[in-house]
């Protein structure tokens, strides 16, 4: 006979398995992170492991972010270029009588900070969203559940390319955009500051060294694949329907912003504590 509780209830069997206590909300963002850190891991290994069935779900997710990137960070970058380190900065540097110097400061303004920060920026923005709330809707829909009944491989399918799209493609608009930084900052060197276009390549390239491009492509490359590991995750867990899947869509973006920014803080200073020549103007 078992045991009866002081209540007059039937005591549970010592071996019955208790419910698991739910994660208190200070702490889910230790759960969120450790879940992105397994995902990263499950997509490094299948990426590289037979068979790659991937090819094809991978042309049309680099397809995808040139569709929706690709206007939106020309403009972007041409009127931030225009107008941050092409106005603004020549303003700083004409009240310091040297306006011939603006080419140097497009080594730091576009190659180390803008033209990064607007790419990963844009591609969240726009990209990764759009990730994001595929997932989600497919989430919801219960079409993931569907898959991993059949014995679909839900990593390999639908992570793998998307993860491998974003992060060639972040590092192939980096160099587009980069361009077009340069560009306008001389256009406004130019029109503006009445420089000549000879004389902001010749400060420009005197300033230019291989551990500024070197940062520049290892950066943009981290970025794409951040922004890829926290949009799926958010996508793949997202719940509560619709509204979920709109919830989903903006913890992905805050939280990728603030990794970019993170990140970005952290390679910039071991540039320069690496490469100290890099903080110097010639």
């Amino acid at each position: 006979m078992e045991a009866a509780t002081a209540s007059g209830g039937v005591a549970a069997p010592p071996d019955e398995p208790r419910p698991p206590r739910p994660i208190p909300p200070a702490l889910r963002w230790v759960e969120e992170v450790a879940g992105m850190a397994i995902l990263t891991a499950q997509t490094m290994v299948s990426a590289v492991t037979p068979p790659y069935t991937w090819g094809p779900e991978f042309l049309d997710q680099c397809w995808l972010v040139v569709k929706r990137a690709f206007i939106p960070l020309m403009f972007c970058t041409a009127v931030f270029s225009w107008g941050a380190p092409g106005i603004s900065g020549g303003s700083i540097i004409s009240t310091l009588a040297t306006p011939d110097r603006l080419g140097s400061c497009a080594i730091m303004a576009s190659v180390r900070e803008l033209a990064t920060w607007i790419n990963g920026m844009v591609i969240a923005g726009v990209a990764g969203t759009a990730i994001c709330s595929d997932l989600g809707a497919r989430k919801i829909r219960e079409e993931l559940d569907a898959l991993a009944v059949l014995g679909t491989d839900l990593v390999k399918t639908l992570i793998v390319p998307r993860f491998l799209a974003l992060g060639l493609m972040t590092v192939i608009f980096n160099y587009w955009n980069t361009m077009i930084s340069i560009v306008f900052q001389m256009v406004a060197d130019i029109t503006v500051w009445h420089q000549s276009a000879a004389g902001f390549v010749a400060t420009f390239s005197s300033n230019f060294t291989i551990p500024e491009i070197a940062f520049n492509g290892i950066k943009v490359f981290s970025f794409g694949f951040i922004i890829a590991v926290v949009c799926c995750y958010k996508g793949l867990n997202a719940k509560g329907g619709a509204a979920g899947v709109g919830r989903a869509v903006n913890q992905a973006v805050v939280i990728s912003f603030c990794l970019i920014y993170v990140y970005n803080y952290m390679l910039n200073s071991l540039l320069l504590a690496a490469f100290p020549q890099t903080a110097t103007l010639r």
